[in-house]
């Protein structure tokens, strides 16, 4: 069952007439899922890419290796690079990208502890992007960044974005 702040984001996009696509690496579809449990979705989701091996990032969404070997795949750099990407492969109002870090076993490092997310992408032309640690379970992690992104969409049509 999605959170109360999804199904509120969900509504308000259709509500909006927007339409909403998402590049997802560590949320391995999850977020596309969660906005696909709430009735009439069908006009606001466009799609979902799951790109959680390096090869996906690479070979579909265009981020280079060299990208990837400085910043890692996990990373504000490569999140903006998935979003711009995303842009080109789907037609949508609102562009989100995750990557991050919701369990041991990536690119984490002091400054980039397990738990730490990043989020890019396009509400229309304009960019946006956040950085969000959440100190959880894995599942939690990615629940929580899930409705991190609603939520900050939802402040976005709010203020008539």
């Amino acid at each position: 069952m999605p959170s109360d702040i999804v199904i509120s984001c969900s509504h308000a996009l259709k509500d909006h007439n927007l339409t909403i696509a998402f590049a997802e690496s560590v949320t391995a579809g999850k977020v596309i899922s969660e906005f696909a449990l709430i009735p009439n979705c069908g006009c606001v989701l466009k799609g979902s890419i799951v790109c959680y091996d390096v090869s996906v990032k690479q070979n579909l969404l265009g981020v280079s290796p060299e990208m990837i070997e400085q910043y890692t795949p996990e990373s504000a750099e490569v999140t903006e690079q998935l979003a711009v990407s995303l842009r080109k492969l789907i037609s949508a109002d609102v562009i989100v990208a995750v990557t991050g870090l919701a369990a041991p076993g990536g690119s984490e490092t002091d400054e980039k502890p397990v738990g730490t997310m990043f989020i890019h992408g396009f509400f229309k032309d304009k960019p946006w992007h956040f950085r969000l640690f959440v100190d959880d379970e894995p599942e939690q992690v990615i629940l929580k960044t899930i409705d991190a992104i609603a939520s900050y969409l939802l402040k976005q049509l709010a203020a008539g974005a």
